[in-house]
């Protein structure tokens, strides 16, 4: 609902001008019930209680950044709620949390799409959660590596 608030000057008006996933996810977004998202906004409180909770016990939370290695385009053209739901399962929580996250890259899968992880931290944390990404990168060379196109 937020990113279809976001891009109301510009959706439905020109929907032609957004790819077909960006654009299910907007029409999902309109369609939101006034009392979905209402209950939605109770789960996300819940769920900042629990972040909170978690971090008075560790200083980040290492998990993945997406459900696979670096989508190709056609996977990121594909509209139906599942997929949608797979691009965002690992980001979006987040994104509504309020919690920082930083995005690094760790690895090559055997056909050499890239694979990465997401740290993340407490709410105003990202001075630790860059000198954690920063610590890494000394550590690894995985942001020197490309791959091969």
């Amino acid at each position: 609902m937020e990113t279809a608030l976001v891009h109301q000057s510009t959706y439905p008006s020109r929907k032609d001008d957004y790819g077909s996933t960006l654009a299910a996810f907007l029409d999902l977004g309109l369609s939101t019930k006034p009392l979905t998202l209402a209950l939605a906004a109770v789960e996300r409180d819940k769920f900042k209680g629990s972040l909170a909770r978690l971090f008075t016990t560790v200083d980040l939370v290492l998990i993945p950044a997406m459900f696979m290695a670096g989508p190709t385009f056609e996977q990121m053209t594909l509209s139906d709620a599942a997929t949608i739901d797979n691009l965002l399962k690992f980001t979006s929580p987040l994104d509504m949390s309020g919690s920082p996250t930083i995005t690094m890259p760790c690895g090559f899968t055997g056909s050499g799409m890239p694979v990465g992880f997401q740290l993340v931290g407490p709410h105003l944390g990202e001075d630790v959660l860059l000198r954690a990404g920063h610590a890494y990168q000394q550590a690894t060379d995985w942001h020197t590596r490309h791959p091969k196109l």
